[in-house]
């Protein structure tokens, strides 16, 4: 889903909650002179709490184009959205009951029942105007990733795209009946296969349709923008040059700042925690508290990290973990499924080893065997992370093929890395820290 489209859901979904809590005062009190009463109290303190209902939303799923494909698949995410909003609300009366000081809390309840109900309605008016302002779309060229792309849309719907047509053959007949047949369907979408960049005569066909005013983009584009990932099986060199920046210094200053404030606050924070996590460690199972790995950082210098032991110390198996893994203790298992065994990184991050956002460092020993990979040594560019897009978008890599996997979504994080796609990464990364690392 494009930014505009997420921007509307939610100036929308805003709307609705102040709505649902005007209908929930008058359903409450029923006079109006109560009512103004009333919403003078609650609209503060519901305000306070309406960043937790929107990051709720986001979490489950709810600014994404497969919220509006699948009715049940909609009202399960609202409600799960709006159970943890609740919840989370709930914790924040408690926490501060001097700020929100609304009584009876049975309203917080009421609203719920009202916002969820308003919300799903909507949503499915939104899905109608959503639909019917999807841009027609013509697929010229034939590849397997073609073949992924164009089941997917069909298959799931798109809030943004609708394929019309599909050229899987453009030879020079096919390509000159695209006038009559972007006339015919309604096409604004001409997408391009990357291999027709390279023919001559099918981008002198292609040339000829901007008269018809429309848009025609490559392939690789058009799957980032469905998929959020780059297409690797299809690109090429040329690609890395035209689109991967090494540089940029003022977001790099930036984000070294707020790598560094973050950190030092979290290790204020969470200095004690460490400390009883490090003593269940001691003694719970012999071994060093800390575990050292060498890992792979930018421009492939090796360095140093640093996690709480999970493991045994004395057994062996494969460099990944696996489901129900017998190497791993059972404090050990506890921080794997907090993710507190990653605390001691705050330490590569001060070192500047890793940045809190960026494609997750691996070891020196898988690092050297995913090299077969073509393009692995891109996302060495950067320096890596403690979480990143590939972590928060896929699961983790228990073989070569997942591996990769991560890695198409990592080029995809280095080539659209900027201060609002770290942010993003790093609210969803507050999701998983009680869950796997899935979409």
């Amino acid at each position: 889903m494009s930014t505009l489209k997420k921007g509307i859901f939610l100036v929308g979904d805003i709307l609705i909650y102040y709505m649902a809590l005007a209908v929930m005062l008058l359903v409450r009190y029923q006079n109006l002179n109560t009512f103004k009463e009333g919403f003078s109290v609650h609209v503060v303190p519901f305000s306070a709490i309406i960043i937790i209902w929107a990051l709720a939303f986001y979490w489950n799923g709810l600014y994404e184009y497969r919220a509006f494909g699948n009715r049940a698949w909609l009202f399960k995410a609202l409600s799960r959205a709006i159970a943890i909003a609740t919840a989370g609300s709930i914790i924040a009366f408690y926490l501060f009951p001097k700020f929100f000081a609304l009584t009876p809390r049975a309203n917080l309840f009421i609203f719920a029942t009202i916002f969820l109900l308003f919300s799903y309605i909507w949503r499915m008016v939104a899905l109608r105007f959503s639909t019917s302002g999807a841009l027609n779309v013509i697929v010229v060229g034939a590849s397997p990733l073609t073949e992924e792309l164009v089941a997917h849309i069909k298959e799931n719907g798109h809030s943004d795209y609708r394929i019309v047509e599909w050229l899987r053959d453009p030879n020079k007949n096919a390509l000159e009946t695209l006038p009559s047949l972007i006339r015919e369907k309604n096409a604004q979408l001409v997408v391009m296969q990357q291999n027709l960049a390279k023919n001559f005569s099918a981008l002198r066909s292609i040339y000829k349709l901007l008269p018809l005013e429309v848009s025609v983009i490559r392939f690789s584009d058009f799957y980032e923008g469905v998929f959020e990932k780059a297409p690797l099986k299809e690109l090429e060199e040329g690609w890395f040059i035209d689109n991967i920046s090494t540089r940029r210094p003022v977001y790099d200053t930036l984000k070294r700042v707020s790598d560094v404030v973050i950190a030092l606050v979290a290790f204020v924070i969470l200095f004690v925690p460490g400390l009883v996590i490090a003593i269940l460690i001691k003694f719970s199972s012999r071994g060093p508290i800390v575990y050292t790995q060498d890992r792979t950082g930018k421009n492939g210098k090796k360095f140093t990290i640093y996690k709480f032991r999970t493991m045994r110390t004395d057994a062996n198996g494969p460099a990944w973990t696996e489901k129900n893994d017998m190497r791993i203790t059972r404090v050990g298992a506890l921080l794997r499924f907090t993710h507190l065994d990653e605390l001691p990184q705050i330490i590569n991050i001060l070192k500047n080893d890793i940045s809190l956002v960026g494609p997750r460092p691996e070891s020196t020993e898988l690092s050297a065997q995913y090299e077969r990979f073509p393009y692995y040594d891109i996302r060495h560019v950067i320096k890596p992370g403690l979480t990143g897009w590939a972590q928060v978008r896929y699961k983790p890599s228990a073989s070569f093929e997942e591996a990769y996997e991560k890695l198409c979504y990592d080029v995809y994080y280095i080539k659209n890395r900027s201060a609002f796609l770290d942010l993003m990464i790093f609210v969803r990364t507050v999701k998983y820290l009680f869950t796997s690392y899935t979409s």
